[in-house]
């Protein structure tokens, strides 16, 4: 069997994060979206995998490349939709194949069930289904797809991870593919619900902190750094060849730390945090349910709860993350959200700023002392 993996789109409702990769490349503990799913594949003895890639293609294809699996990659090289994305892998397909996104995660045993259906979809029961394709059902079966409705009829929605006959490519006539599957059904082709066992997705970037708990569960325990004196280490936790953990830091998993890290001394590292490489915890911060991405420096006597730091960026001592209630508008989309704090890449902030409920664009700078509320954009610069 085939599988296509579309990973041609930038995910901008998941910005400041997506301006230099794509969603499918966002690390979550500390491996990119993209990998769980060609993970998934492989381990159901799916090898023949094509992933259409466009934006930011560059950094996705070196990705691709490093790993141990041969991947077809396809260029789209204008985004113009999914079921064009698709058109531009239908060279390539030969037989009964799985189509899916590639910026959701999508695990093993879902996998293994819609690969012995023809003509299936993979569904999920949702609280906010006005984000997804809605799907009604009857018997069994799905009698159609509403994209993104004002006013759901339900609650479950397409994952997007369809099992399909390579005549579904004749149906591929406007830019998404749900109207080809809508197209498909009302040709009397009939498409099964098949209940996924667990899939997640990230819409918003904070909605990355409750994916990176999920994803930690299968932590498993590894210790590759130097470990210093009275160090406590509890539950799951995977350490990175070359870190180095300092004497009196506790780290409770579930938790992963890269490569090439420093942390600490006298740090502590609370459950449900992934930590990238070559990062640098300085002494006496704590870091709780948090994703810090590769390279990223944070200053003494921190604490950092419910955030997201960008690649590079770097945050001065006695910093603080509040998580609190506010709400954000995105894509002209009012959405109420609770976290600490969204951090894009190379963001600099100096000691004692409290970060409340924020979403800072990349490259901006933070003087001395400022709390800071809502959205900061690209390149700002708080006095």
């Amino acid at each position: 069997m085939q599988a296509v993996i579309l990973a041609a789109g930038e995910g901008k409702r998941l910005r400041p994060l997506t301006h230099a990769v794509p969603k499918a490349m966002v690390p979550v503990a500390n491996r990119p979206i993209i990998e769980y799913i060609v993970r998934a594949l492989e381990k159901n003895g799916i090898r023949d995998i094509i992933v259409v890639v466009g934006y930011q293609k560059e950094r996705v294809i070196r990705y691709l490349n490093s790993l141990d699996l041969p991947v077809r990659v396809v260029v789209q090289e204008r985004q113009l939709g999914t079921a064009h994305a698709l058109q531009c892998a239908a060279q390539f397909i030969k037989e009964d194949f799985l189509l899916l996104p590639g910026d959701n995660y999508i695990d093993t045993a879902s996998i293994a069930r819609i690969m012995q259906q023809k003509n299936a979809v993979l569904t999920w029961e949702h609280p906010y289904p006005s984000n997804f394709g809605v799907l009604t059902i009857k018997d069994g079966l799905v009698r159609q797809v509403i994209e993104k409705p004002d006013e759901a009829p339900g609650f479950t929605v397409s994952t997007g991870i369809f099992s399909l006959e390579p005549g579904f490519l004749d149906y591929l006539e406007s830019t998404e593919i749900p109207d080809a599957i809508n197209a498909m059904i009302a040709a009397d082709t009939p498409l099964k619900a098949v209940r996924a066992a667990d899939w997640q997705d990230a819409i918003y970037p904070w909605d990355l902190l409750r994916l990176n708990a999920a994803l930690l569960r299968d932590v498993t325990q590894e210790r590759g750094g130097k470990i210093g004196s009275n160090v406590v280490i509890r539950g799951p936790v995977s350490i990175g060849r070359g870190t180095t953990i300092g004497p009196n830091t506790t780290i409770l998993g579930p938790v992963v730390i890269g490569e090439d890290c420093a942390i600490g001394p006298n740090c502590v590292v609370l459950p449900e945090t992934s930590i990238g490489a070559r990062t640098e915890i300085e002494p006496f911060t704590m870091i709780g349910r948090s994703l810090i991405l590769d390279d990223v420096r944070i200053g003494s006597h921190a604490r950092i709860t419910d955030a997201v730091i960008g690649t590079g960026s770097h945050l001065g001592d006695h910093m603080t993350t509040v998580p609190h209630k506010t709400i954000f508008s995105i894509e002209g989309e009012l959405i109420r959200a609770k976290f600490g704090a969204i951090v894009g890449d190379n963001v600099r902030t100096a000691p004692f700023c409290v970060l409340k409920n924020c979403i800072i664009g990349n490259g901006a700078e933070v003087e001395d002392g400022k709390t800071i509320y809502g959205d900061v954009p690209d390149g700002a610069r708080i006095i």
